[in-house]
């Protein structure tokens, strides 16, 4: 069993086969061809941050796959009232195929997985939010960025964080501007730099946004 919790947790094979696939089901999907891929499997939807186009697209996502999405606010589950997030986890988790989660901190979502008896997808955490950055690099393939000169300019959040993990591992140019005092955490640059020099990625990071943008193919 697999869980979807940062980008570092995969190859760039199994990366890739993901853009594959979506666009194979995007193509499908703008023919009106609707493949059961996910015949049904319900999908637990745990949202402790509230977002139009997360919830929009995986329940509508989830339908047009074959499945069912299940949409839980920290209102309507005991873990808004104190419950230990593993009892949480063992219930939700005895009742559907997948959970995706969209929470606060990592740790927290990292404990939920811990403890599932099924895969769990980050839908956003403070640290992390891959599964934009997935979505992102499928819209640079769709333009012909297979091998871009990425530059991210503002804070050092989620977003930076996942774009690092997600050059380290595809082995793409990243270039990364923050302003003093909002870098990226130490150690996901630092885990991110050991990832490049496996994939032979160049991951830059300033303070500096001209220096930032000189010259890339995309700008987020």
């Amino acid at each position: 069993m697999r869980h979807f919790l940062t980008l570092a947790d995969f190859n760039v094979d199994e990366l890739q086969e993901m853009i594959d696939l979506a666009i194979k089901i995007k193509e499908q999907t703008k023919k009106r061809n609707f493949v059961p891929y996910l015949e049904k499997q319900t999908l637990g939807m745990i949202f402790e941050k509230s977002s139009t186009r997360t919830r929009v697209s995986f329940e509508v996502g989830i339908y047009q796959l074959g499945g069912v999405g299940l949409f839980l606010s920290s209102n309507d589950l005991q873990i808004g009232r104190g419950e230990p997030i593993k009892d949480t986890a063992r219930v939700v988790s005895s009742m559907v195929d997948m959970v995706m989660i969209r929470t606060y901190e990592q740790e927290k979502l990292e404990e939920f997985a811990k403890y599932s008896k099924v895969p769990v997808i980050n839908g956003l955490t403070d640290s992390y939010h891959p599964v934009q950055l997935m979505t992102d690099y499928l819209t640079m393939v769709e333009c012909g960025k297979t091998n871009p000169l990425v530059a991210c300019v503002g804070d050092g959040n989620n977003m930076a964080h996942s774009w690092i993990y997600l050059a380290a591992v595809m082995g793409f140019e990243l270039r990364i501007a923050t302003p003093k005092g909002y870098e990226c955490d130490a150690t996901v640059a630092e885990r991110g730099l050991e990832l490049a020099s496996k994939s032979g990625a160049k991951i830059a990071i300033c303070n500096d946004p001209k220096e930032a943008v000189e010259g890339a193919d995309v700008v987020t």
